[in-house]
């Protein structure tokens, strides 16, 4: 099993890292493979609503000038995905956004194609505005028909300055309890491979309040 998280802050060792790599130390400790992405310092395009990728399905965004189709293979080949962010304006990193804006489009038009991985956020926040980018984050991953491992709070890890989050200790521990729920809910999935039949997936219904 492999879980890749992915880091929206541009500082590659900013308190968003430190919060990621807790839940990541708790996943290696059960054997699960990992890796960090960092998406906050790379220069990402924003989605253009152009439905290329609904119209070619082939797992691709047709923008090219910048890695996202490299990181939505990863996504794809992964049984487990994180999804990090600092809180810009009680909101989620703009790259960070743009990516995710783009990838889940892709995943969507391609079959679902992140239909029952687990997924999780995890926001770093200097003082407010972490809730309302958990929640945001927690779109994507609910709109993708994943399935999401919690922790004993909301996921969210306090702190300014590069690794001041490793002094929250109430913030260490809901990412340390994430990060063992995340295995677990991975390893029943994967113990229930062929014994649990999945329910079907069904294609979406649009619908527009214009009549």
């Amino acid at each position: 099993m492999k879980v890749v998280a992915f880091n929206g802050s541009p500082a590659k060792a900013g308190n968003t890292y430190h919060g990621i790599k807790i839940v990541i130390d708790e996943l290696e400790k059960e054997g699960i493979e990992t890796e960090i992405v960092h998406v906050g310092n790379k220069p990402v395009r924003g989605c253009i609503a152009c439905k290329n990728c609904t119209k070619k399905k082939n797992e691709k965004c047709i923008i090219t000038t910048d890695p996202v189709n490299e990181w939505i293979e990863k996504m794809k080949e992964a049984d487990g995905i994180i999804l990090g962010s600092p809180v810009h304006y009680s909101s989620i990193a703009g790259t960070m956004k743009s990516f995710l804006d783009r990838a889940f489009r892709v995943a969507e038009a391609n079959d679902s194609m992140l239909r029952h991985k687990v997924g999780v956020s995890v926001v770093a926040v200097r003082r407010a505005g972490g809730i309302p980018t958990f929640d945001q984050l927690n779109n994507y991953i609910n709109h993708s028909e994943m399935l999401m491992a919690t922790s004993n709070y909301w996921n969210v890890i306090n702190g300014t300055a590069p690794g001041e989050a490793m002094q929250d200790k109430e913030g260490i521990q809901i990412m340390r309890v994430l990060g063992k729920n995340m295995a677990w809910l991975m390893k029943l999935i994967e113990n229930g491979e062929g014994n649990v039949k999945k329910p079907e997936r069904e294609e979406k219904i649009f619908t527009n309040f214009i009549r």
